[in-house]
């Protein structure tokens, strides 16, 4: 693993101990934690590859008995992404969710084609080098987000 290289093993959250971060984080942003964004971060949470807004909203209407629609979902995921909460997969219009919400980095994002397995990578070089050569463009970077298809370890064995 090289220097510049960021991975959060030590600051990665899971189960309860992601939801209080998120709170925290949500909280901390001035944004209320309430009862359906709990909800829906909870069912971002549960998928383990990326998740869309539809997936979200179904999940969430299953847990709670009642339709839930997807532009709600949407509002609540545009929120979480501001909040550094849920990451979003451009390429797939899906979100996963931030295990370490209070670290601020830029996304590289190693999707699978054939399982749409994502792994989210943290290269502060790698990221500044885009926003350097925005820079350079005359252009002002937000959060570049970086995202590379090919195929997982799993699928390449099989």
């Amino acid at each position: 693993m090289a220097d510049h290289e960021h991975h959060h093993d030590h600051h990665a959250h899971g189960g309860e101990s992601l939801m209080t971060a998120a709170q925290a984080t949500m909280e901390r942003s001035g944004e209320q934690w309430t009862a359906m964004r709990q909800a829906v971060f909870e069912a971002l949470a549960s998928f383990d590859k990326p998740a869309s807004a539809y997936d979200i909203a179904d999940k969430v209407s299953q847990l709670q008995g009642r339709r839930v629609a997807a532009n709600s979902v949407y509002r609540i995921l545009d929120l979480f992404v501001g909040s550094n909460l849920a990451r979003r997969v451009e390429s797939a219009n899906a979100y996963v969710a931030n295990d370490h919400p209070d670290c601020l980095h830029d996304c590289i994002f190693l999707i699978c084609d054939s399982c749409g397995q994502t792994t989210h990578l943290d290269d502060d070089l790698l990221a500044g080098g885009v926003r350097d050569a925005a820079k350079q463009a005359g252009f002002s970077p937000q959060r570049p987000v970086i995202e590379v298809h090919g195929t997982c370890p799993d699928c390449k064995v099989a």
